[in-house]
């Protein structure tokens, strides 16, 4: 089972201070801002009711501290959050467990297993790569600094991660997008960089490793406090949390959307038996179900204004072009889309 630890230390990064500059600062920024949550009239619109969100865990700090209290500023609707793996939000969505009209994952099979019954859409918002944060403070810390800096070739990187008594942290595949793309990235960097067979085995263990996986909102915390070497996050997460790291390659970082037919080439088999292809880390949302439909879709279309499109680049995301998938986008994010 993933261990779980409430996360210390959050603080609003520049993220913060790049929404509040958009959503304050000028007339022009407020009525886009409002414009957005309904009418797209560029007037201000007041939204009722509550964005109840349920987010992949890694946008903790981005809803929580930024997006999520902007929001109620700009349209006067309420905000509530829970993060978690999304795979495992998807599920407990699936089994009435929970009840969001908003959901937002890291690729897009944990909102298309809810098709057709808890929606029919969703929308891309912005790609935040794979990258190996690391304590500097670990008896490997020195070596892992040398190869962040480019000072040692990156091969290097998973020769340390397999040496024994090397502490690693991860998340759980069967439950979370982040584990999965991490576990198909060790997996493809033994063949990338010609490494010994078996030196994925030794970084991984089991793909349920109990030694190693822990929720998404908590690992960095296990990290900070000395007792991990290093863990899997996304560099978002590790942008935002301040954690030192190192950046992967585009063919293994998962970060490019692009490169979508080679991560599709990378599969893990989880543990129910389902085989699962590698995607690229994209952030999509989708509203779900019926309660308060408005204030959940004024939540998405917000979430496409360029003052918070600025605030996930601040806080360490890969913008990408804002597309809808599916039928039945609500008006106000058809709206937002249209810019």
């Amino acid at each position: 089972m993933a261990r779980t630890r409430r996360l210390i230390g959050i603080a609003c990064l520049g993220a913060a201070a790049a929404l509040a500059a958009g959503c304050s600062s000028s007339s022009s920024a407020s009525s886009s801002a409002s414009s957005s949550a309904t009418t797209g009239s560029g007037t201000t619109a007041k939204v009722t009711g509550t964005a109840n969100v349920a987010y992949a865990g890694s946008l903790q700090l981005l809803n929580e501290k930024t997006v999520g209290p902007a929001f109620e500023k700009a349209t006067g609707a309420s905000y509530s959050g829970q993060g978690a793996g999304a795979v495992g939000l998807s599920q407990e969505i699936a089994a009435g467990e929970i009840r969001p009209n908003v959901f937002e994952s890291i690729g897009p099979s944990p909102i298309t297993t809810l098709e057709p019954k808890f929606t029919s859409w969703y929308v891309q918002l912005a790609a935040s790569p794979i990258v190996v944060a690391y304590s500097p403070n670990s008896k490997f810390g020195p070596q892992l600094s040398q190869i962040a800096e480019g000072k040692k070739p990156l091969s290097d990187l998973f020769t340390i991660m397999a040496q024994p008594g090397f502490i690693l942290g991860r998340t759980d595949p069967n439950t979370d997008p982040q584990g999965q793309a991490f576990y198909e990235m060790v997996q493809a960097a033994q063949s990338y960089y010609h490494l010994p067979a078996g030196t994925a085995s030794k970084v991984l263990g089991p793909l349920n490793n109990s030694k190693q996986t822990y929720e998404e909102t908590s690992l960095e915390s296990f990290l900070e406090s000395g007792q991990l070497d290093a863990a899997s996050a996304y560099r978002s997460t590790a942008i935002q949390d301040h954690l030192h790291y190192i950046t992967l390659p585009d063919v293994l970082n998962f970060g490019e959307p692009s490169l979508a037919s080679t991560y599709a080439k990378y599969t893990i088999k989880l543990s129910n038996g389902q085989t699962v292809h590698g995607v690229p880390t994209v952030v999509y949302a989708t509203t779900i179900g019926k309660t308060d439909p408005a204030a959940a879709a004024a939540f998405v279309s917000y979430q496409l204004l360029p003052s918070v499109r600025a605030a996930f680049a601040a806080g360490g995301y890969l913008l990408v072009t804002p597309k809808a998938f599916g039928t039945g986008v609500p008006a106000a994010v058809a709206n937002a889309l249209k810019g």
